[in-house]
């Protein structure tokens, strides 16, 4: 059955229910940042490339930088991991009794983690891990006097950029309309939920009358419609493009945006990929902003503005990284962790020059086991047999007894590399091959003489930690290796939160 928002119809209905929420959830205290300080921190840049691991920022590196070479992220001088672990439904926090992990995260219940500081279970935004509602850090900034930005590639209800806005048992609820299915969860709740909780309010509806973010920018406009536009304008946002008519947000009027709120979604669904764009220069998608233009103006908009010069709280996502990764696709892969490193050089150009900025990059988990392997070499997919094992009488060597005939391909699943020749065939399983600088000039990307061989080993997540860099006061407290839910207490303590 689908439902309409007719219950929570105003802005102001679904911004009190989550001022309310916040003010009764076990948050952090708030204090107005001091004014005055010297040298402390007053913005906060939180880049997020979903679903990159380490071997994504070493294959992005050597493929546009050469292997001595280094990403603009690597180039920060605090590096560290991130454990990425969820929880099961009903499950308490770490320590707790009730504890139970996941070990292979999703976006949204990572991105509760370090914008709430709490684990919860894959699909859930802004809640525990029993679907209790808790703030999150822009919320909290929000309401301390700060201006707050949220800019992704993704549709701005997914789950990252949403995880900053909004509460949802269920991240596929988005809108603009929904079923009980897609919102409602009775293993958290144990019966259906009325419609006026905000646990099941449409992701959209949320965002568009809760007011938590001064600029929005990315994709998905599809999922808001003229009463989302109208409760938008209402609260004074500048309206880029129309929900009403479902008109995509161009380039020009990005350019010429300059309130102090800015509502602008460049696409119906996701934004376009950085190699579509690139082998179809002439479309309309090709003409759509690039991450870091985004990034540029929701600075530009957001700098300067807050109460009393507070500073302000981003968070950009370079959400195709993963969608990508979730493909198979090593060639659209690569430019979206390109397209998103220069997202970041726009952010450590601005902490650089500003010198009140802290800069945190980081991911909220690994995509599909992305490997970089030897140059001529083949995947375990590709073989007749496993790797043989010669060693069966090794008490420590479980797998007996030993295989015959091991690590040979197999033609019949292997008929060349994926940017090939064979890349039609649906038996292939081999790597995708590109050059990088350090190739002789006539190397070609899907050449067996291009250095750079990638491989996938699922469509899926992974539990890997995940690579962190930071730039600026308090980027030390990321060194090692630290929780993902660490996140939030950092950057609560850079813009002195609690």
């Amino acid at each position: 059955m689908k439902r309409s928002m007719a219950a929570l119809a105003s802005a102001g209905a679904i911004a009190a229910v989550v001022a309310s929420m916040i003010a009764g959830a076990a948050a952090p205290a708030v204090a107005a940042p001091k004014s005055g300080d010297e040298g402390r921190i007053k913005n906060v840049i939180y880049l997020l490339g979903d679903g990159m691991g380490r071997t994504h920022v070493t294959a992005g590196r050597e493929r546009f930088y050469g292997a001595a070479g280094r990403l603009n992220m690597e180039t920060m001088p605090a590096q560290g991991y991130v454990q990425t672990y969820a929880i099961q439904k009903n499950s308490g926090q770490p320590g707790q009794p009730d504890f139970v992990p996941n070990l292979v995260t999703d976006s949204a219940s990572a991105a509760t983690a370090w914008s709430s500081g709490v684990k919860t279970y894959n699909a859930a935004l802004g809640v525990d891990g029993k679907g209790q509602v808790v703030p999150t850090v822009m919320e909290l900034a929000k309401k301390a006097g700060y201006r707050t930005g949220n800019v992704s590639t993704a549709e701005i209800t997914d789950a990252t950029p949403a995880g900053q806005m909004t509460h949802l048992l269920a991240r596929g609820c988005q809108g603009p309309v929904y079923s009980a299915k897609s919102c409602q969860d009775t293993q958290i709740t144990g019966s259906e939920l009325p419609t006026s909780d905000i646990r099941v309010v449409p992701a959209a509806k949320q965002i568009a009358r809760n007011g938590t973010a001064d600029v929005i920018f990315g994709g998905g406009l599809s999922r808001f419609d003229a009463a989302d536009e109208q409760a938008l304008k209402d609260q004074g946002y500048q309206v880029l493009g129309s929900a009403a008519s479902q008109t995509v947000a161009s380039a020009d009027e990005l350019q010429a945006a300059s309130g102090d709120k800015v509502f602008g979604l460049f696409n119906k669904g996701n934004l376009t990929v950085e190699k579509a764009k690139q082998d179809h220069p002439d479309t309309a998608e090709a003409k759509e902003p690039k991450l870091a233009e985004l990034t540029q103006k929701a600075i530009s908009l957001l700098d300067g503005k807050g109460a009393k010069g507070n500073g302000f709280y981003l968070q950009v996502e370079g959400a195709l990284i993963d969608k990508r990764s979730h493909a198979n696709d090593a060639a659209q892969t690569l430019e979206e962790i390109k397209a998103f490193d220069d997202a970041v050089k726009v952010a450590l150009d601005f902490a650089k020059a500003d010198g009140h900025t802290l800069v945190i990059v980081t991911a909220d988990h690994e995509c599909a086991g992305f490997n970089i392997i030897e140059k001529g070499s083949f995947t375990n997919a590709e073989a007749a047999n496993p790797p043989v094992n010669v060693d069966s009488g090794n008490p420590a060597n479980n797998s007996t007894p030993s295989r015959p005939g091991g690590n040979t391909k197999d033609p019949s699943r292997s008929t060349g590399i994926v940017n090939g020749a064979g890349s039609a065939d649906p038996h292939n399983f081999a790597p995708a091959t590109f050059r990088t600088p350090d190739d002789a000039a006539d190397v070609a990307d899907g050449s067996p003489e291009a250095s750079l061989w990638l491989t996938y080993l699922s469509g899926n997540h992974t539990g890997a930690d995940v690579p962190i860099y930071a730039y600026g006061s308090g980027s030390d407290k990321v060194q090692g290796t630290i929780e993902n839910t660490d996140l939030f207490g950092i950057v609560a303590d850079a813009l002195r939160l609690r």
